[in-house]
């Protein structure tokens, strides 16, 4: 490419091009992120669209600087600020996933902080009809797709932390395996140590019920559970 090549296509990214290329890129974060919005999720409208007009202003300074400095004999690569892009929104998207007790949260808002970058480098390299495209197959799979998600899960399952105080340290841990195989459970994290009260002993554990009917199958266990005698103290926590 010669300087007159350079020059049409610096003609071609007018500032009027730009401009509408940023406010398709914001377009793309208002119709994911009003979705996250909406769902109380940690990344909302404003974050996204600021991701997405942040990765499109990347994409037209990366092809200003192309058509800039081509001329003078550098060789540019316009997707590499892109690039960098793609990577390093991830700490952004970090910072949305929590974990709460034996469940993370955020992953999906995370994946979707990533999309919207994506679409806002598209949507900077003047590709409308892409950025616009992604962004609806982005809300379609937030909406329409857990709709589906839902009504496909066939592995459903409770999860129950189990903190308990206890005599006759075996003959609970016996009951415990047994009623665990009766209602469909598998029981992990299992911890056990002597209280200050002589012959009573802490244990904590995690049940996981995976039946048919796993809210059923929970509190059966734990009708069972609380009906032995060698259990002094039972608490739960429900996952």
């Amino acid at each position: 490419m010669d300087a007159g090549e350079a020059s049409v296509v610096l003609e071609e990214i007018s500032y009027f091009e730009a401009v509408l290329r940023m406010l398709c890129a914001m377009l793309v974060g208002i119709v994911v992120g009003v979705e996250r919005g909406r769902n109380h999720r940690p990344a909302g409208m404003r974050t996204h669209m600021l991701v997405a007009l942040g990765a499109c202003v990347t994409m037209v300074v990366s092809n200003y600087l192309f058509v800039e400095f081509r001329p003078l004999g550098a060789t540019p690569d316009p997707a590499r600020l892109g690039a960098q892009v793609v990577s390093g929104v991830g700490f952004l998207g970090a910072g949305t996933i929590m974990r709460e007790g034996l469940s993370v949260k955020g992953l999906t808002t995370a994946a979707s902080i990533w999309a919207v970058a994506c679409l806002g480098l598209a949507a900077g390299a003047g590709y409308y009809a892409i950025a616009l495209t992604g962004a609806a197959a982005v809300y379609a799979t937030l909406t329409v797709f857990e709709v589906v998600q839902r009504k496909m899960n066939v592995t459903r399952h409770a999860t129950l932390a189990l903190d308990l105080e206890c005599k006759d340290l075996s003959g609970v841990m016996h009951d415990l395996n047994r009623f665990s195989v009766q209602q469909n459970a598998t029981l992990s994290h299992v911890q056990f140590d002597e209280t200050e009260e002589r012959g009573v002993y802490h244990l904590t554990a995690i049940a996981v019920f995976r039946g048919a009917n796993p809210q059923a199958d929970q509190a059966v266990f734990l009708e069972k559970l609380g009906g032995n005698l060698n259990v002094k103290k039972l608490e739960t926590t429900q996952y």
